[in-house]
C-alpha cells in the first residue's frame, strides 16, 4: 500500500470517528448545521503525515495525522502549535488527540458552519482550500484581481492580494 493510499485510509478513519461524534454527543446541538454531514476531503501523504480536510456540521479543519513508517512527528503536547510546511505556504496546526484514533493536529478553516447552505458548498470549499494548500507558491500568479490564499483560508473571501 502506498503512502497516499494510507493517507486516504487515515482520512476515512478520522471521518468515521467524527461521524460517531456527530451522531452522538453533537447531535441536535445549535452549533451544528443540520444541512451538513461528515466527510474526509482530498487526503494525501505529505512529509510522513496524512493531510486533508475534515468537514463536520460544526467545523471544517485541515488535519494532519502520522502515517505508519512515515517521518516521525515532532514531539509535542496537546494544545501546542506546530508549523507544517506545505507547497502553498506554512500552516499552523494545534496538536491534538482524537479519541480512538490518536494524534491529530488541526487548523480550523471554518467554525461554526452555519454559512454553508449544504454539503456540496462545504465540499467545494474544502477542495478549493486543499488545492491552494498544495499549489506550489511559485505557480500562483499575482494577476489583476487575484485573491490572497491566506485570506481565503481564514474565511475572508474576495480580499485582493496585498504585496
Amino acid at each position: 500500500m502506498s503512502f497516499d493510499d494510507l493517507a486516504v485510509a487515515a482520512g476515512r478513519r478520522i471521518a468515521a470517528r467524527y461521524r460517531a461524534v456527530a451522531e452522538g454527543p453533537m447531535a441536535g446541538l445549535p452549533v451544528c448545521n443540520p444541512a451538513l454531514g461528515v466527510a474526509d476531503v482530498a487526503f494525501r501523504a505529505h512529509r510522513g503525515r496524512a493531510v486533508g480536510i475534515v468537514v463536520t456540521p460544526w467545523f471544517m479543519n485541515v488535519v494532519a495525522a502520522p502515517l505508519p513508517d512515515g517521518e516521525p512527528l515532532p514531539a509535542a503536547k496537546p494544545g501546542e502549535t506546530l508549523t507544517l510546511a506545505l507547497p502553498g505556504g506554512d500552516l499552523a496546526l494545534i496538536v491534538g488527540d482524537l479519541p480512538a484514533f490518536g494524534r491529530l493536529d488541526a487548523c480550523s478553516l471554518f467554525s461554526p458552519m452555519q454559512d454553508f447552505a449544504g454539503m456540496d458548498a462545504a465540499l467545494e470549499a474544502a477542495r478549493a482550500a486543499m488545492a491552494e494548500l498544495f499549489a506550489p507558491a511559485a505557480e500562483v500568479p499575482a494577476a489583476e484581481g487575484a485573491h490572497d490564499r491566506r485570506a481565503f483560508l481564514a474565511g475572508r473571501f474576495g480580499l485582493p492580494v496585498v504585496r
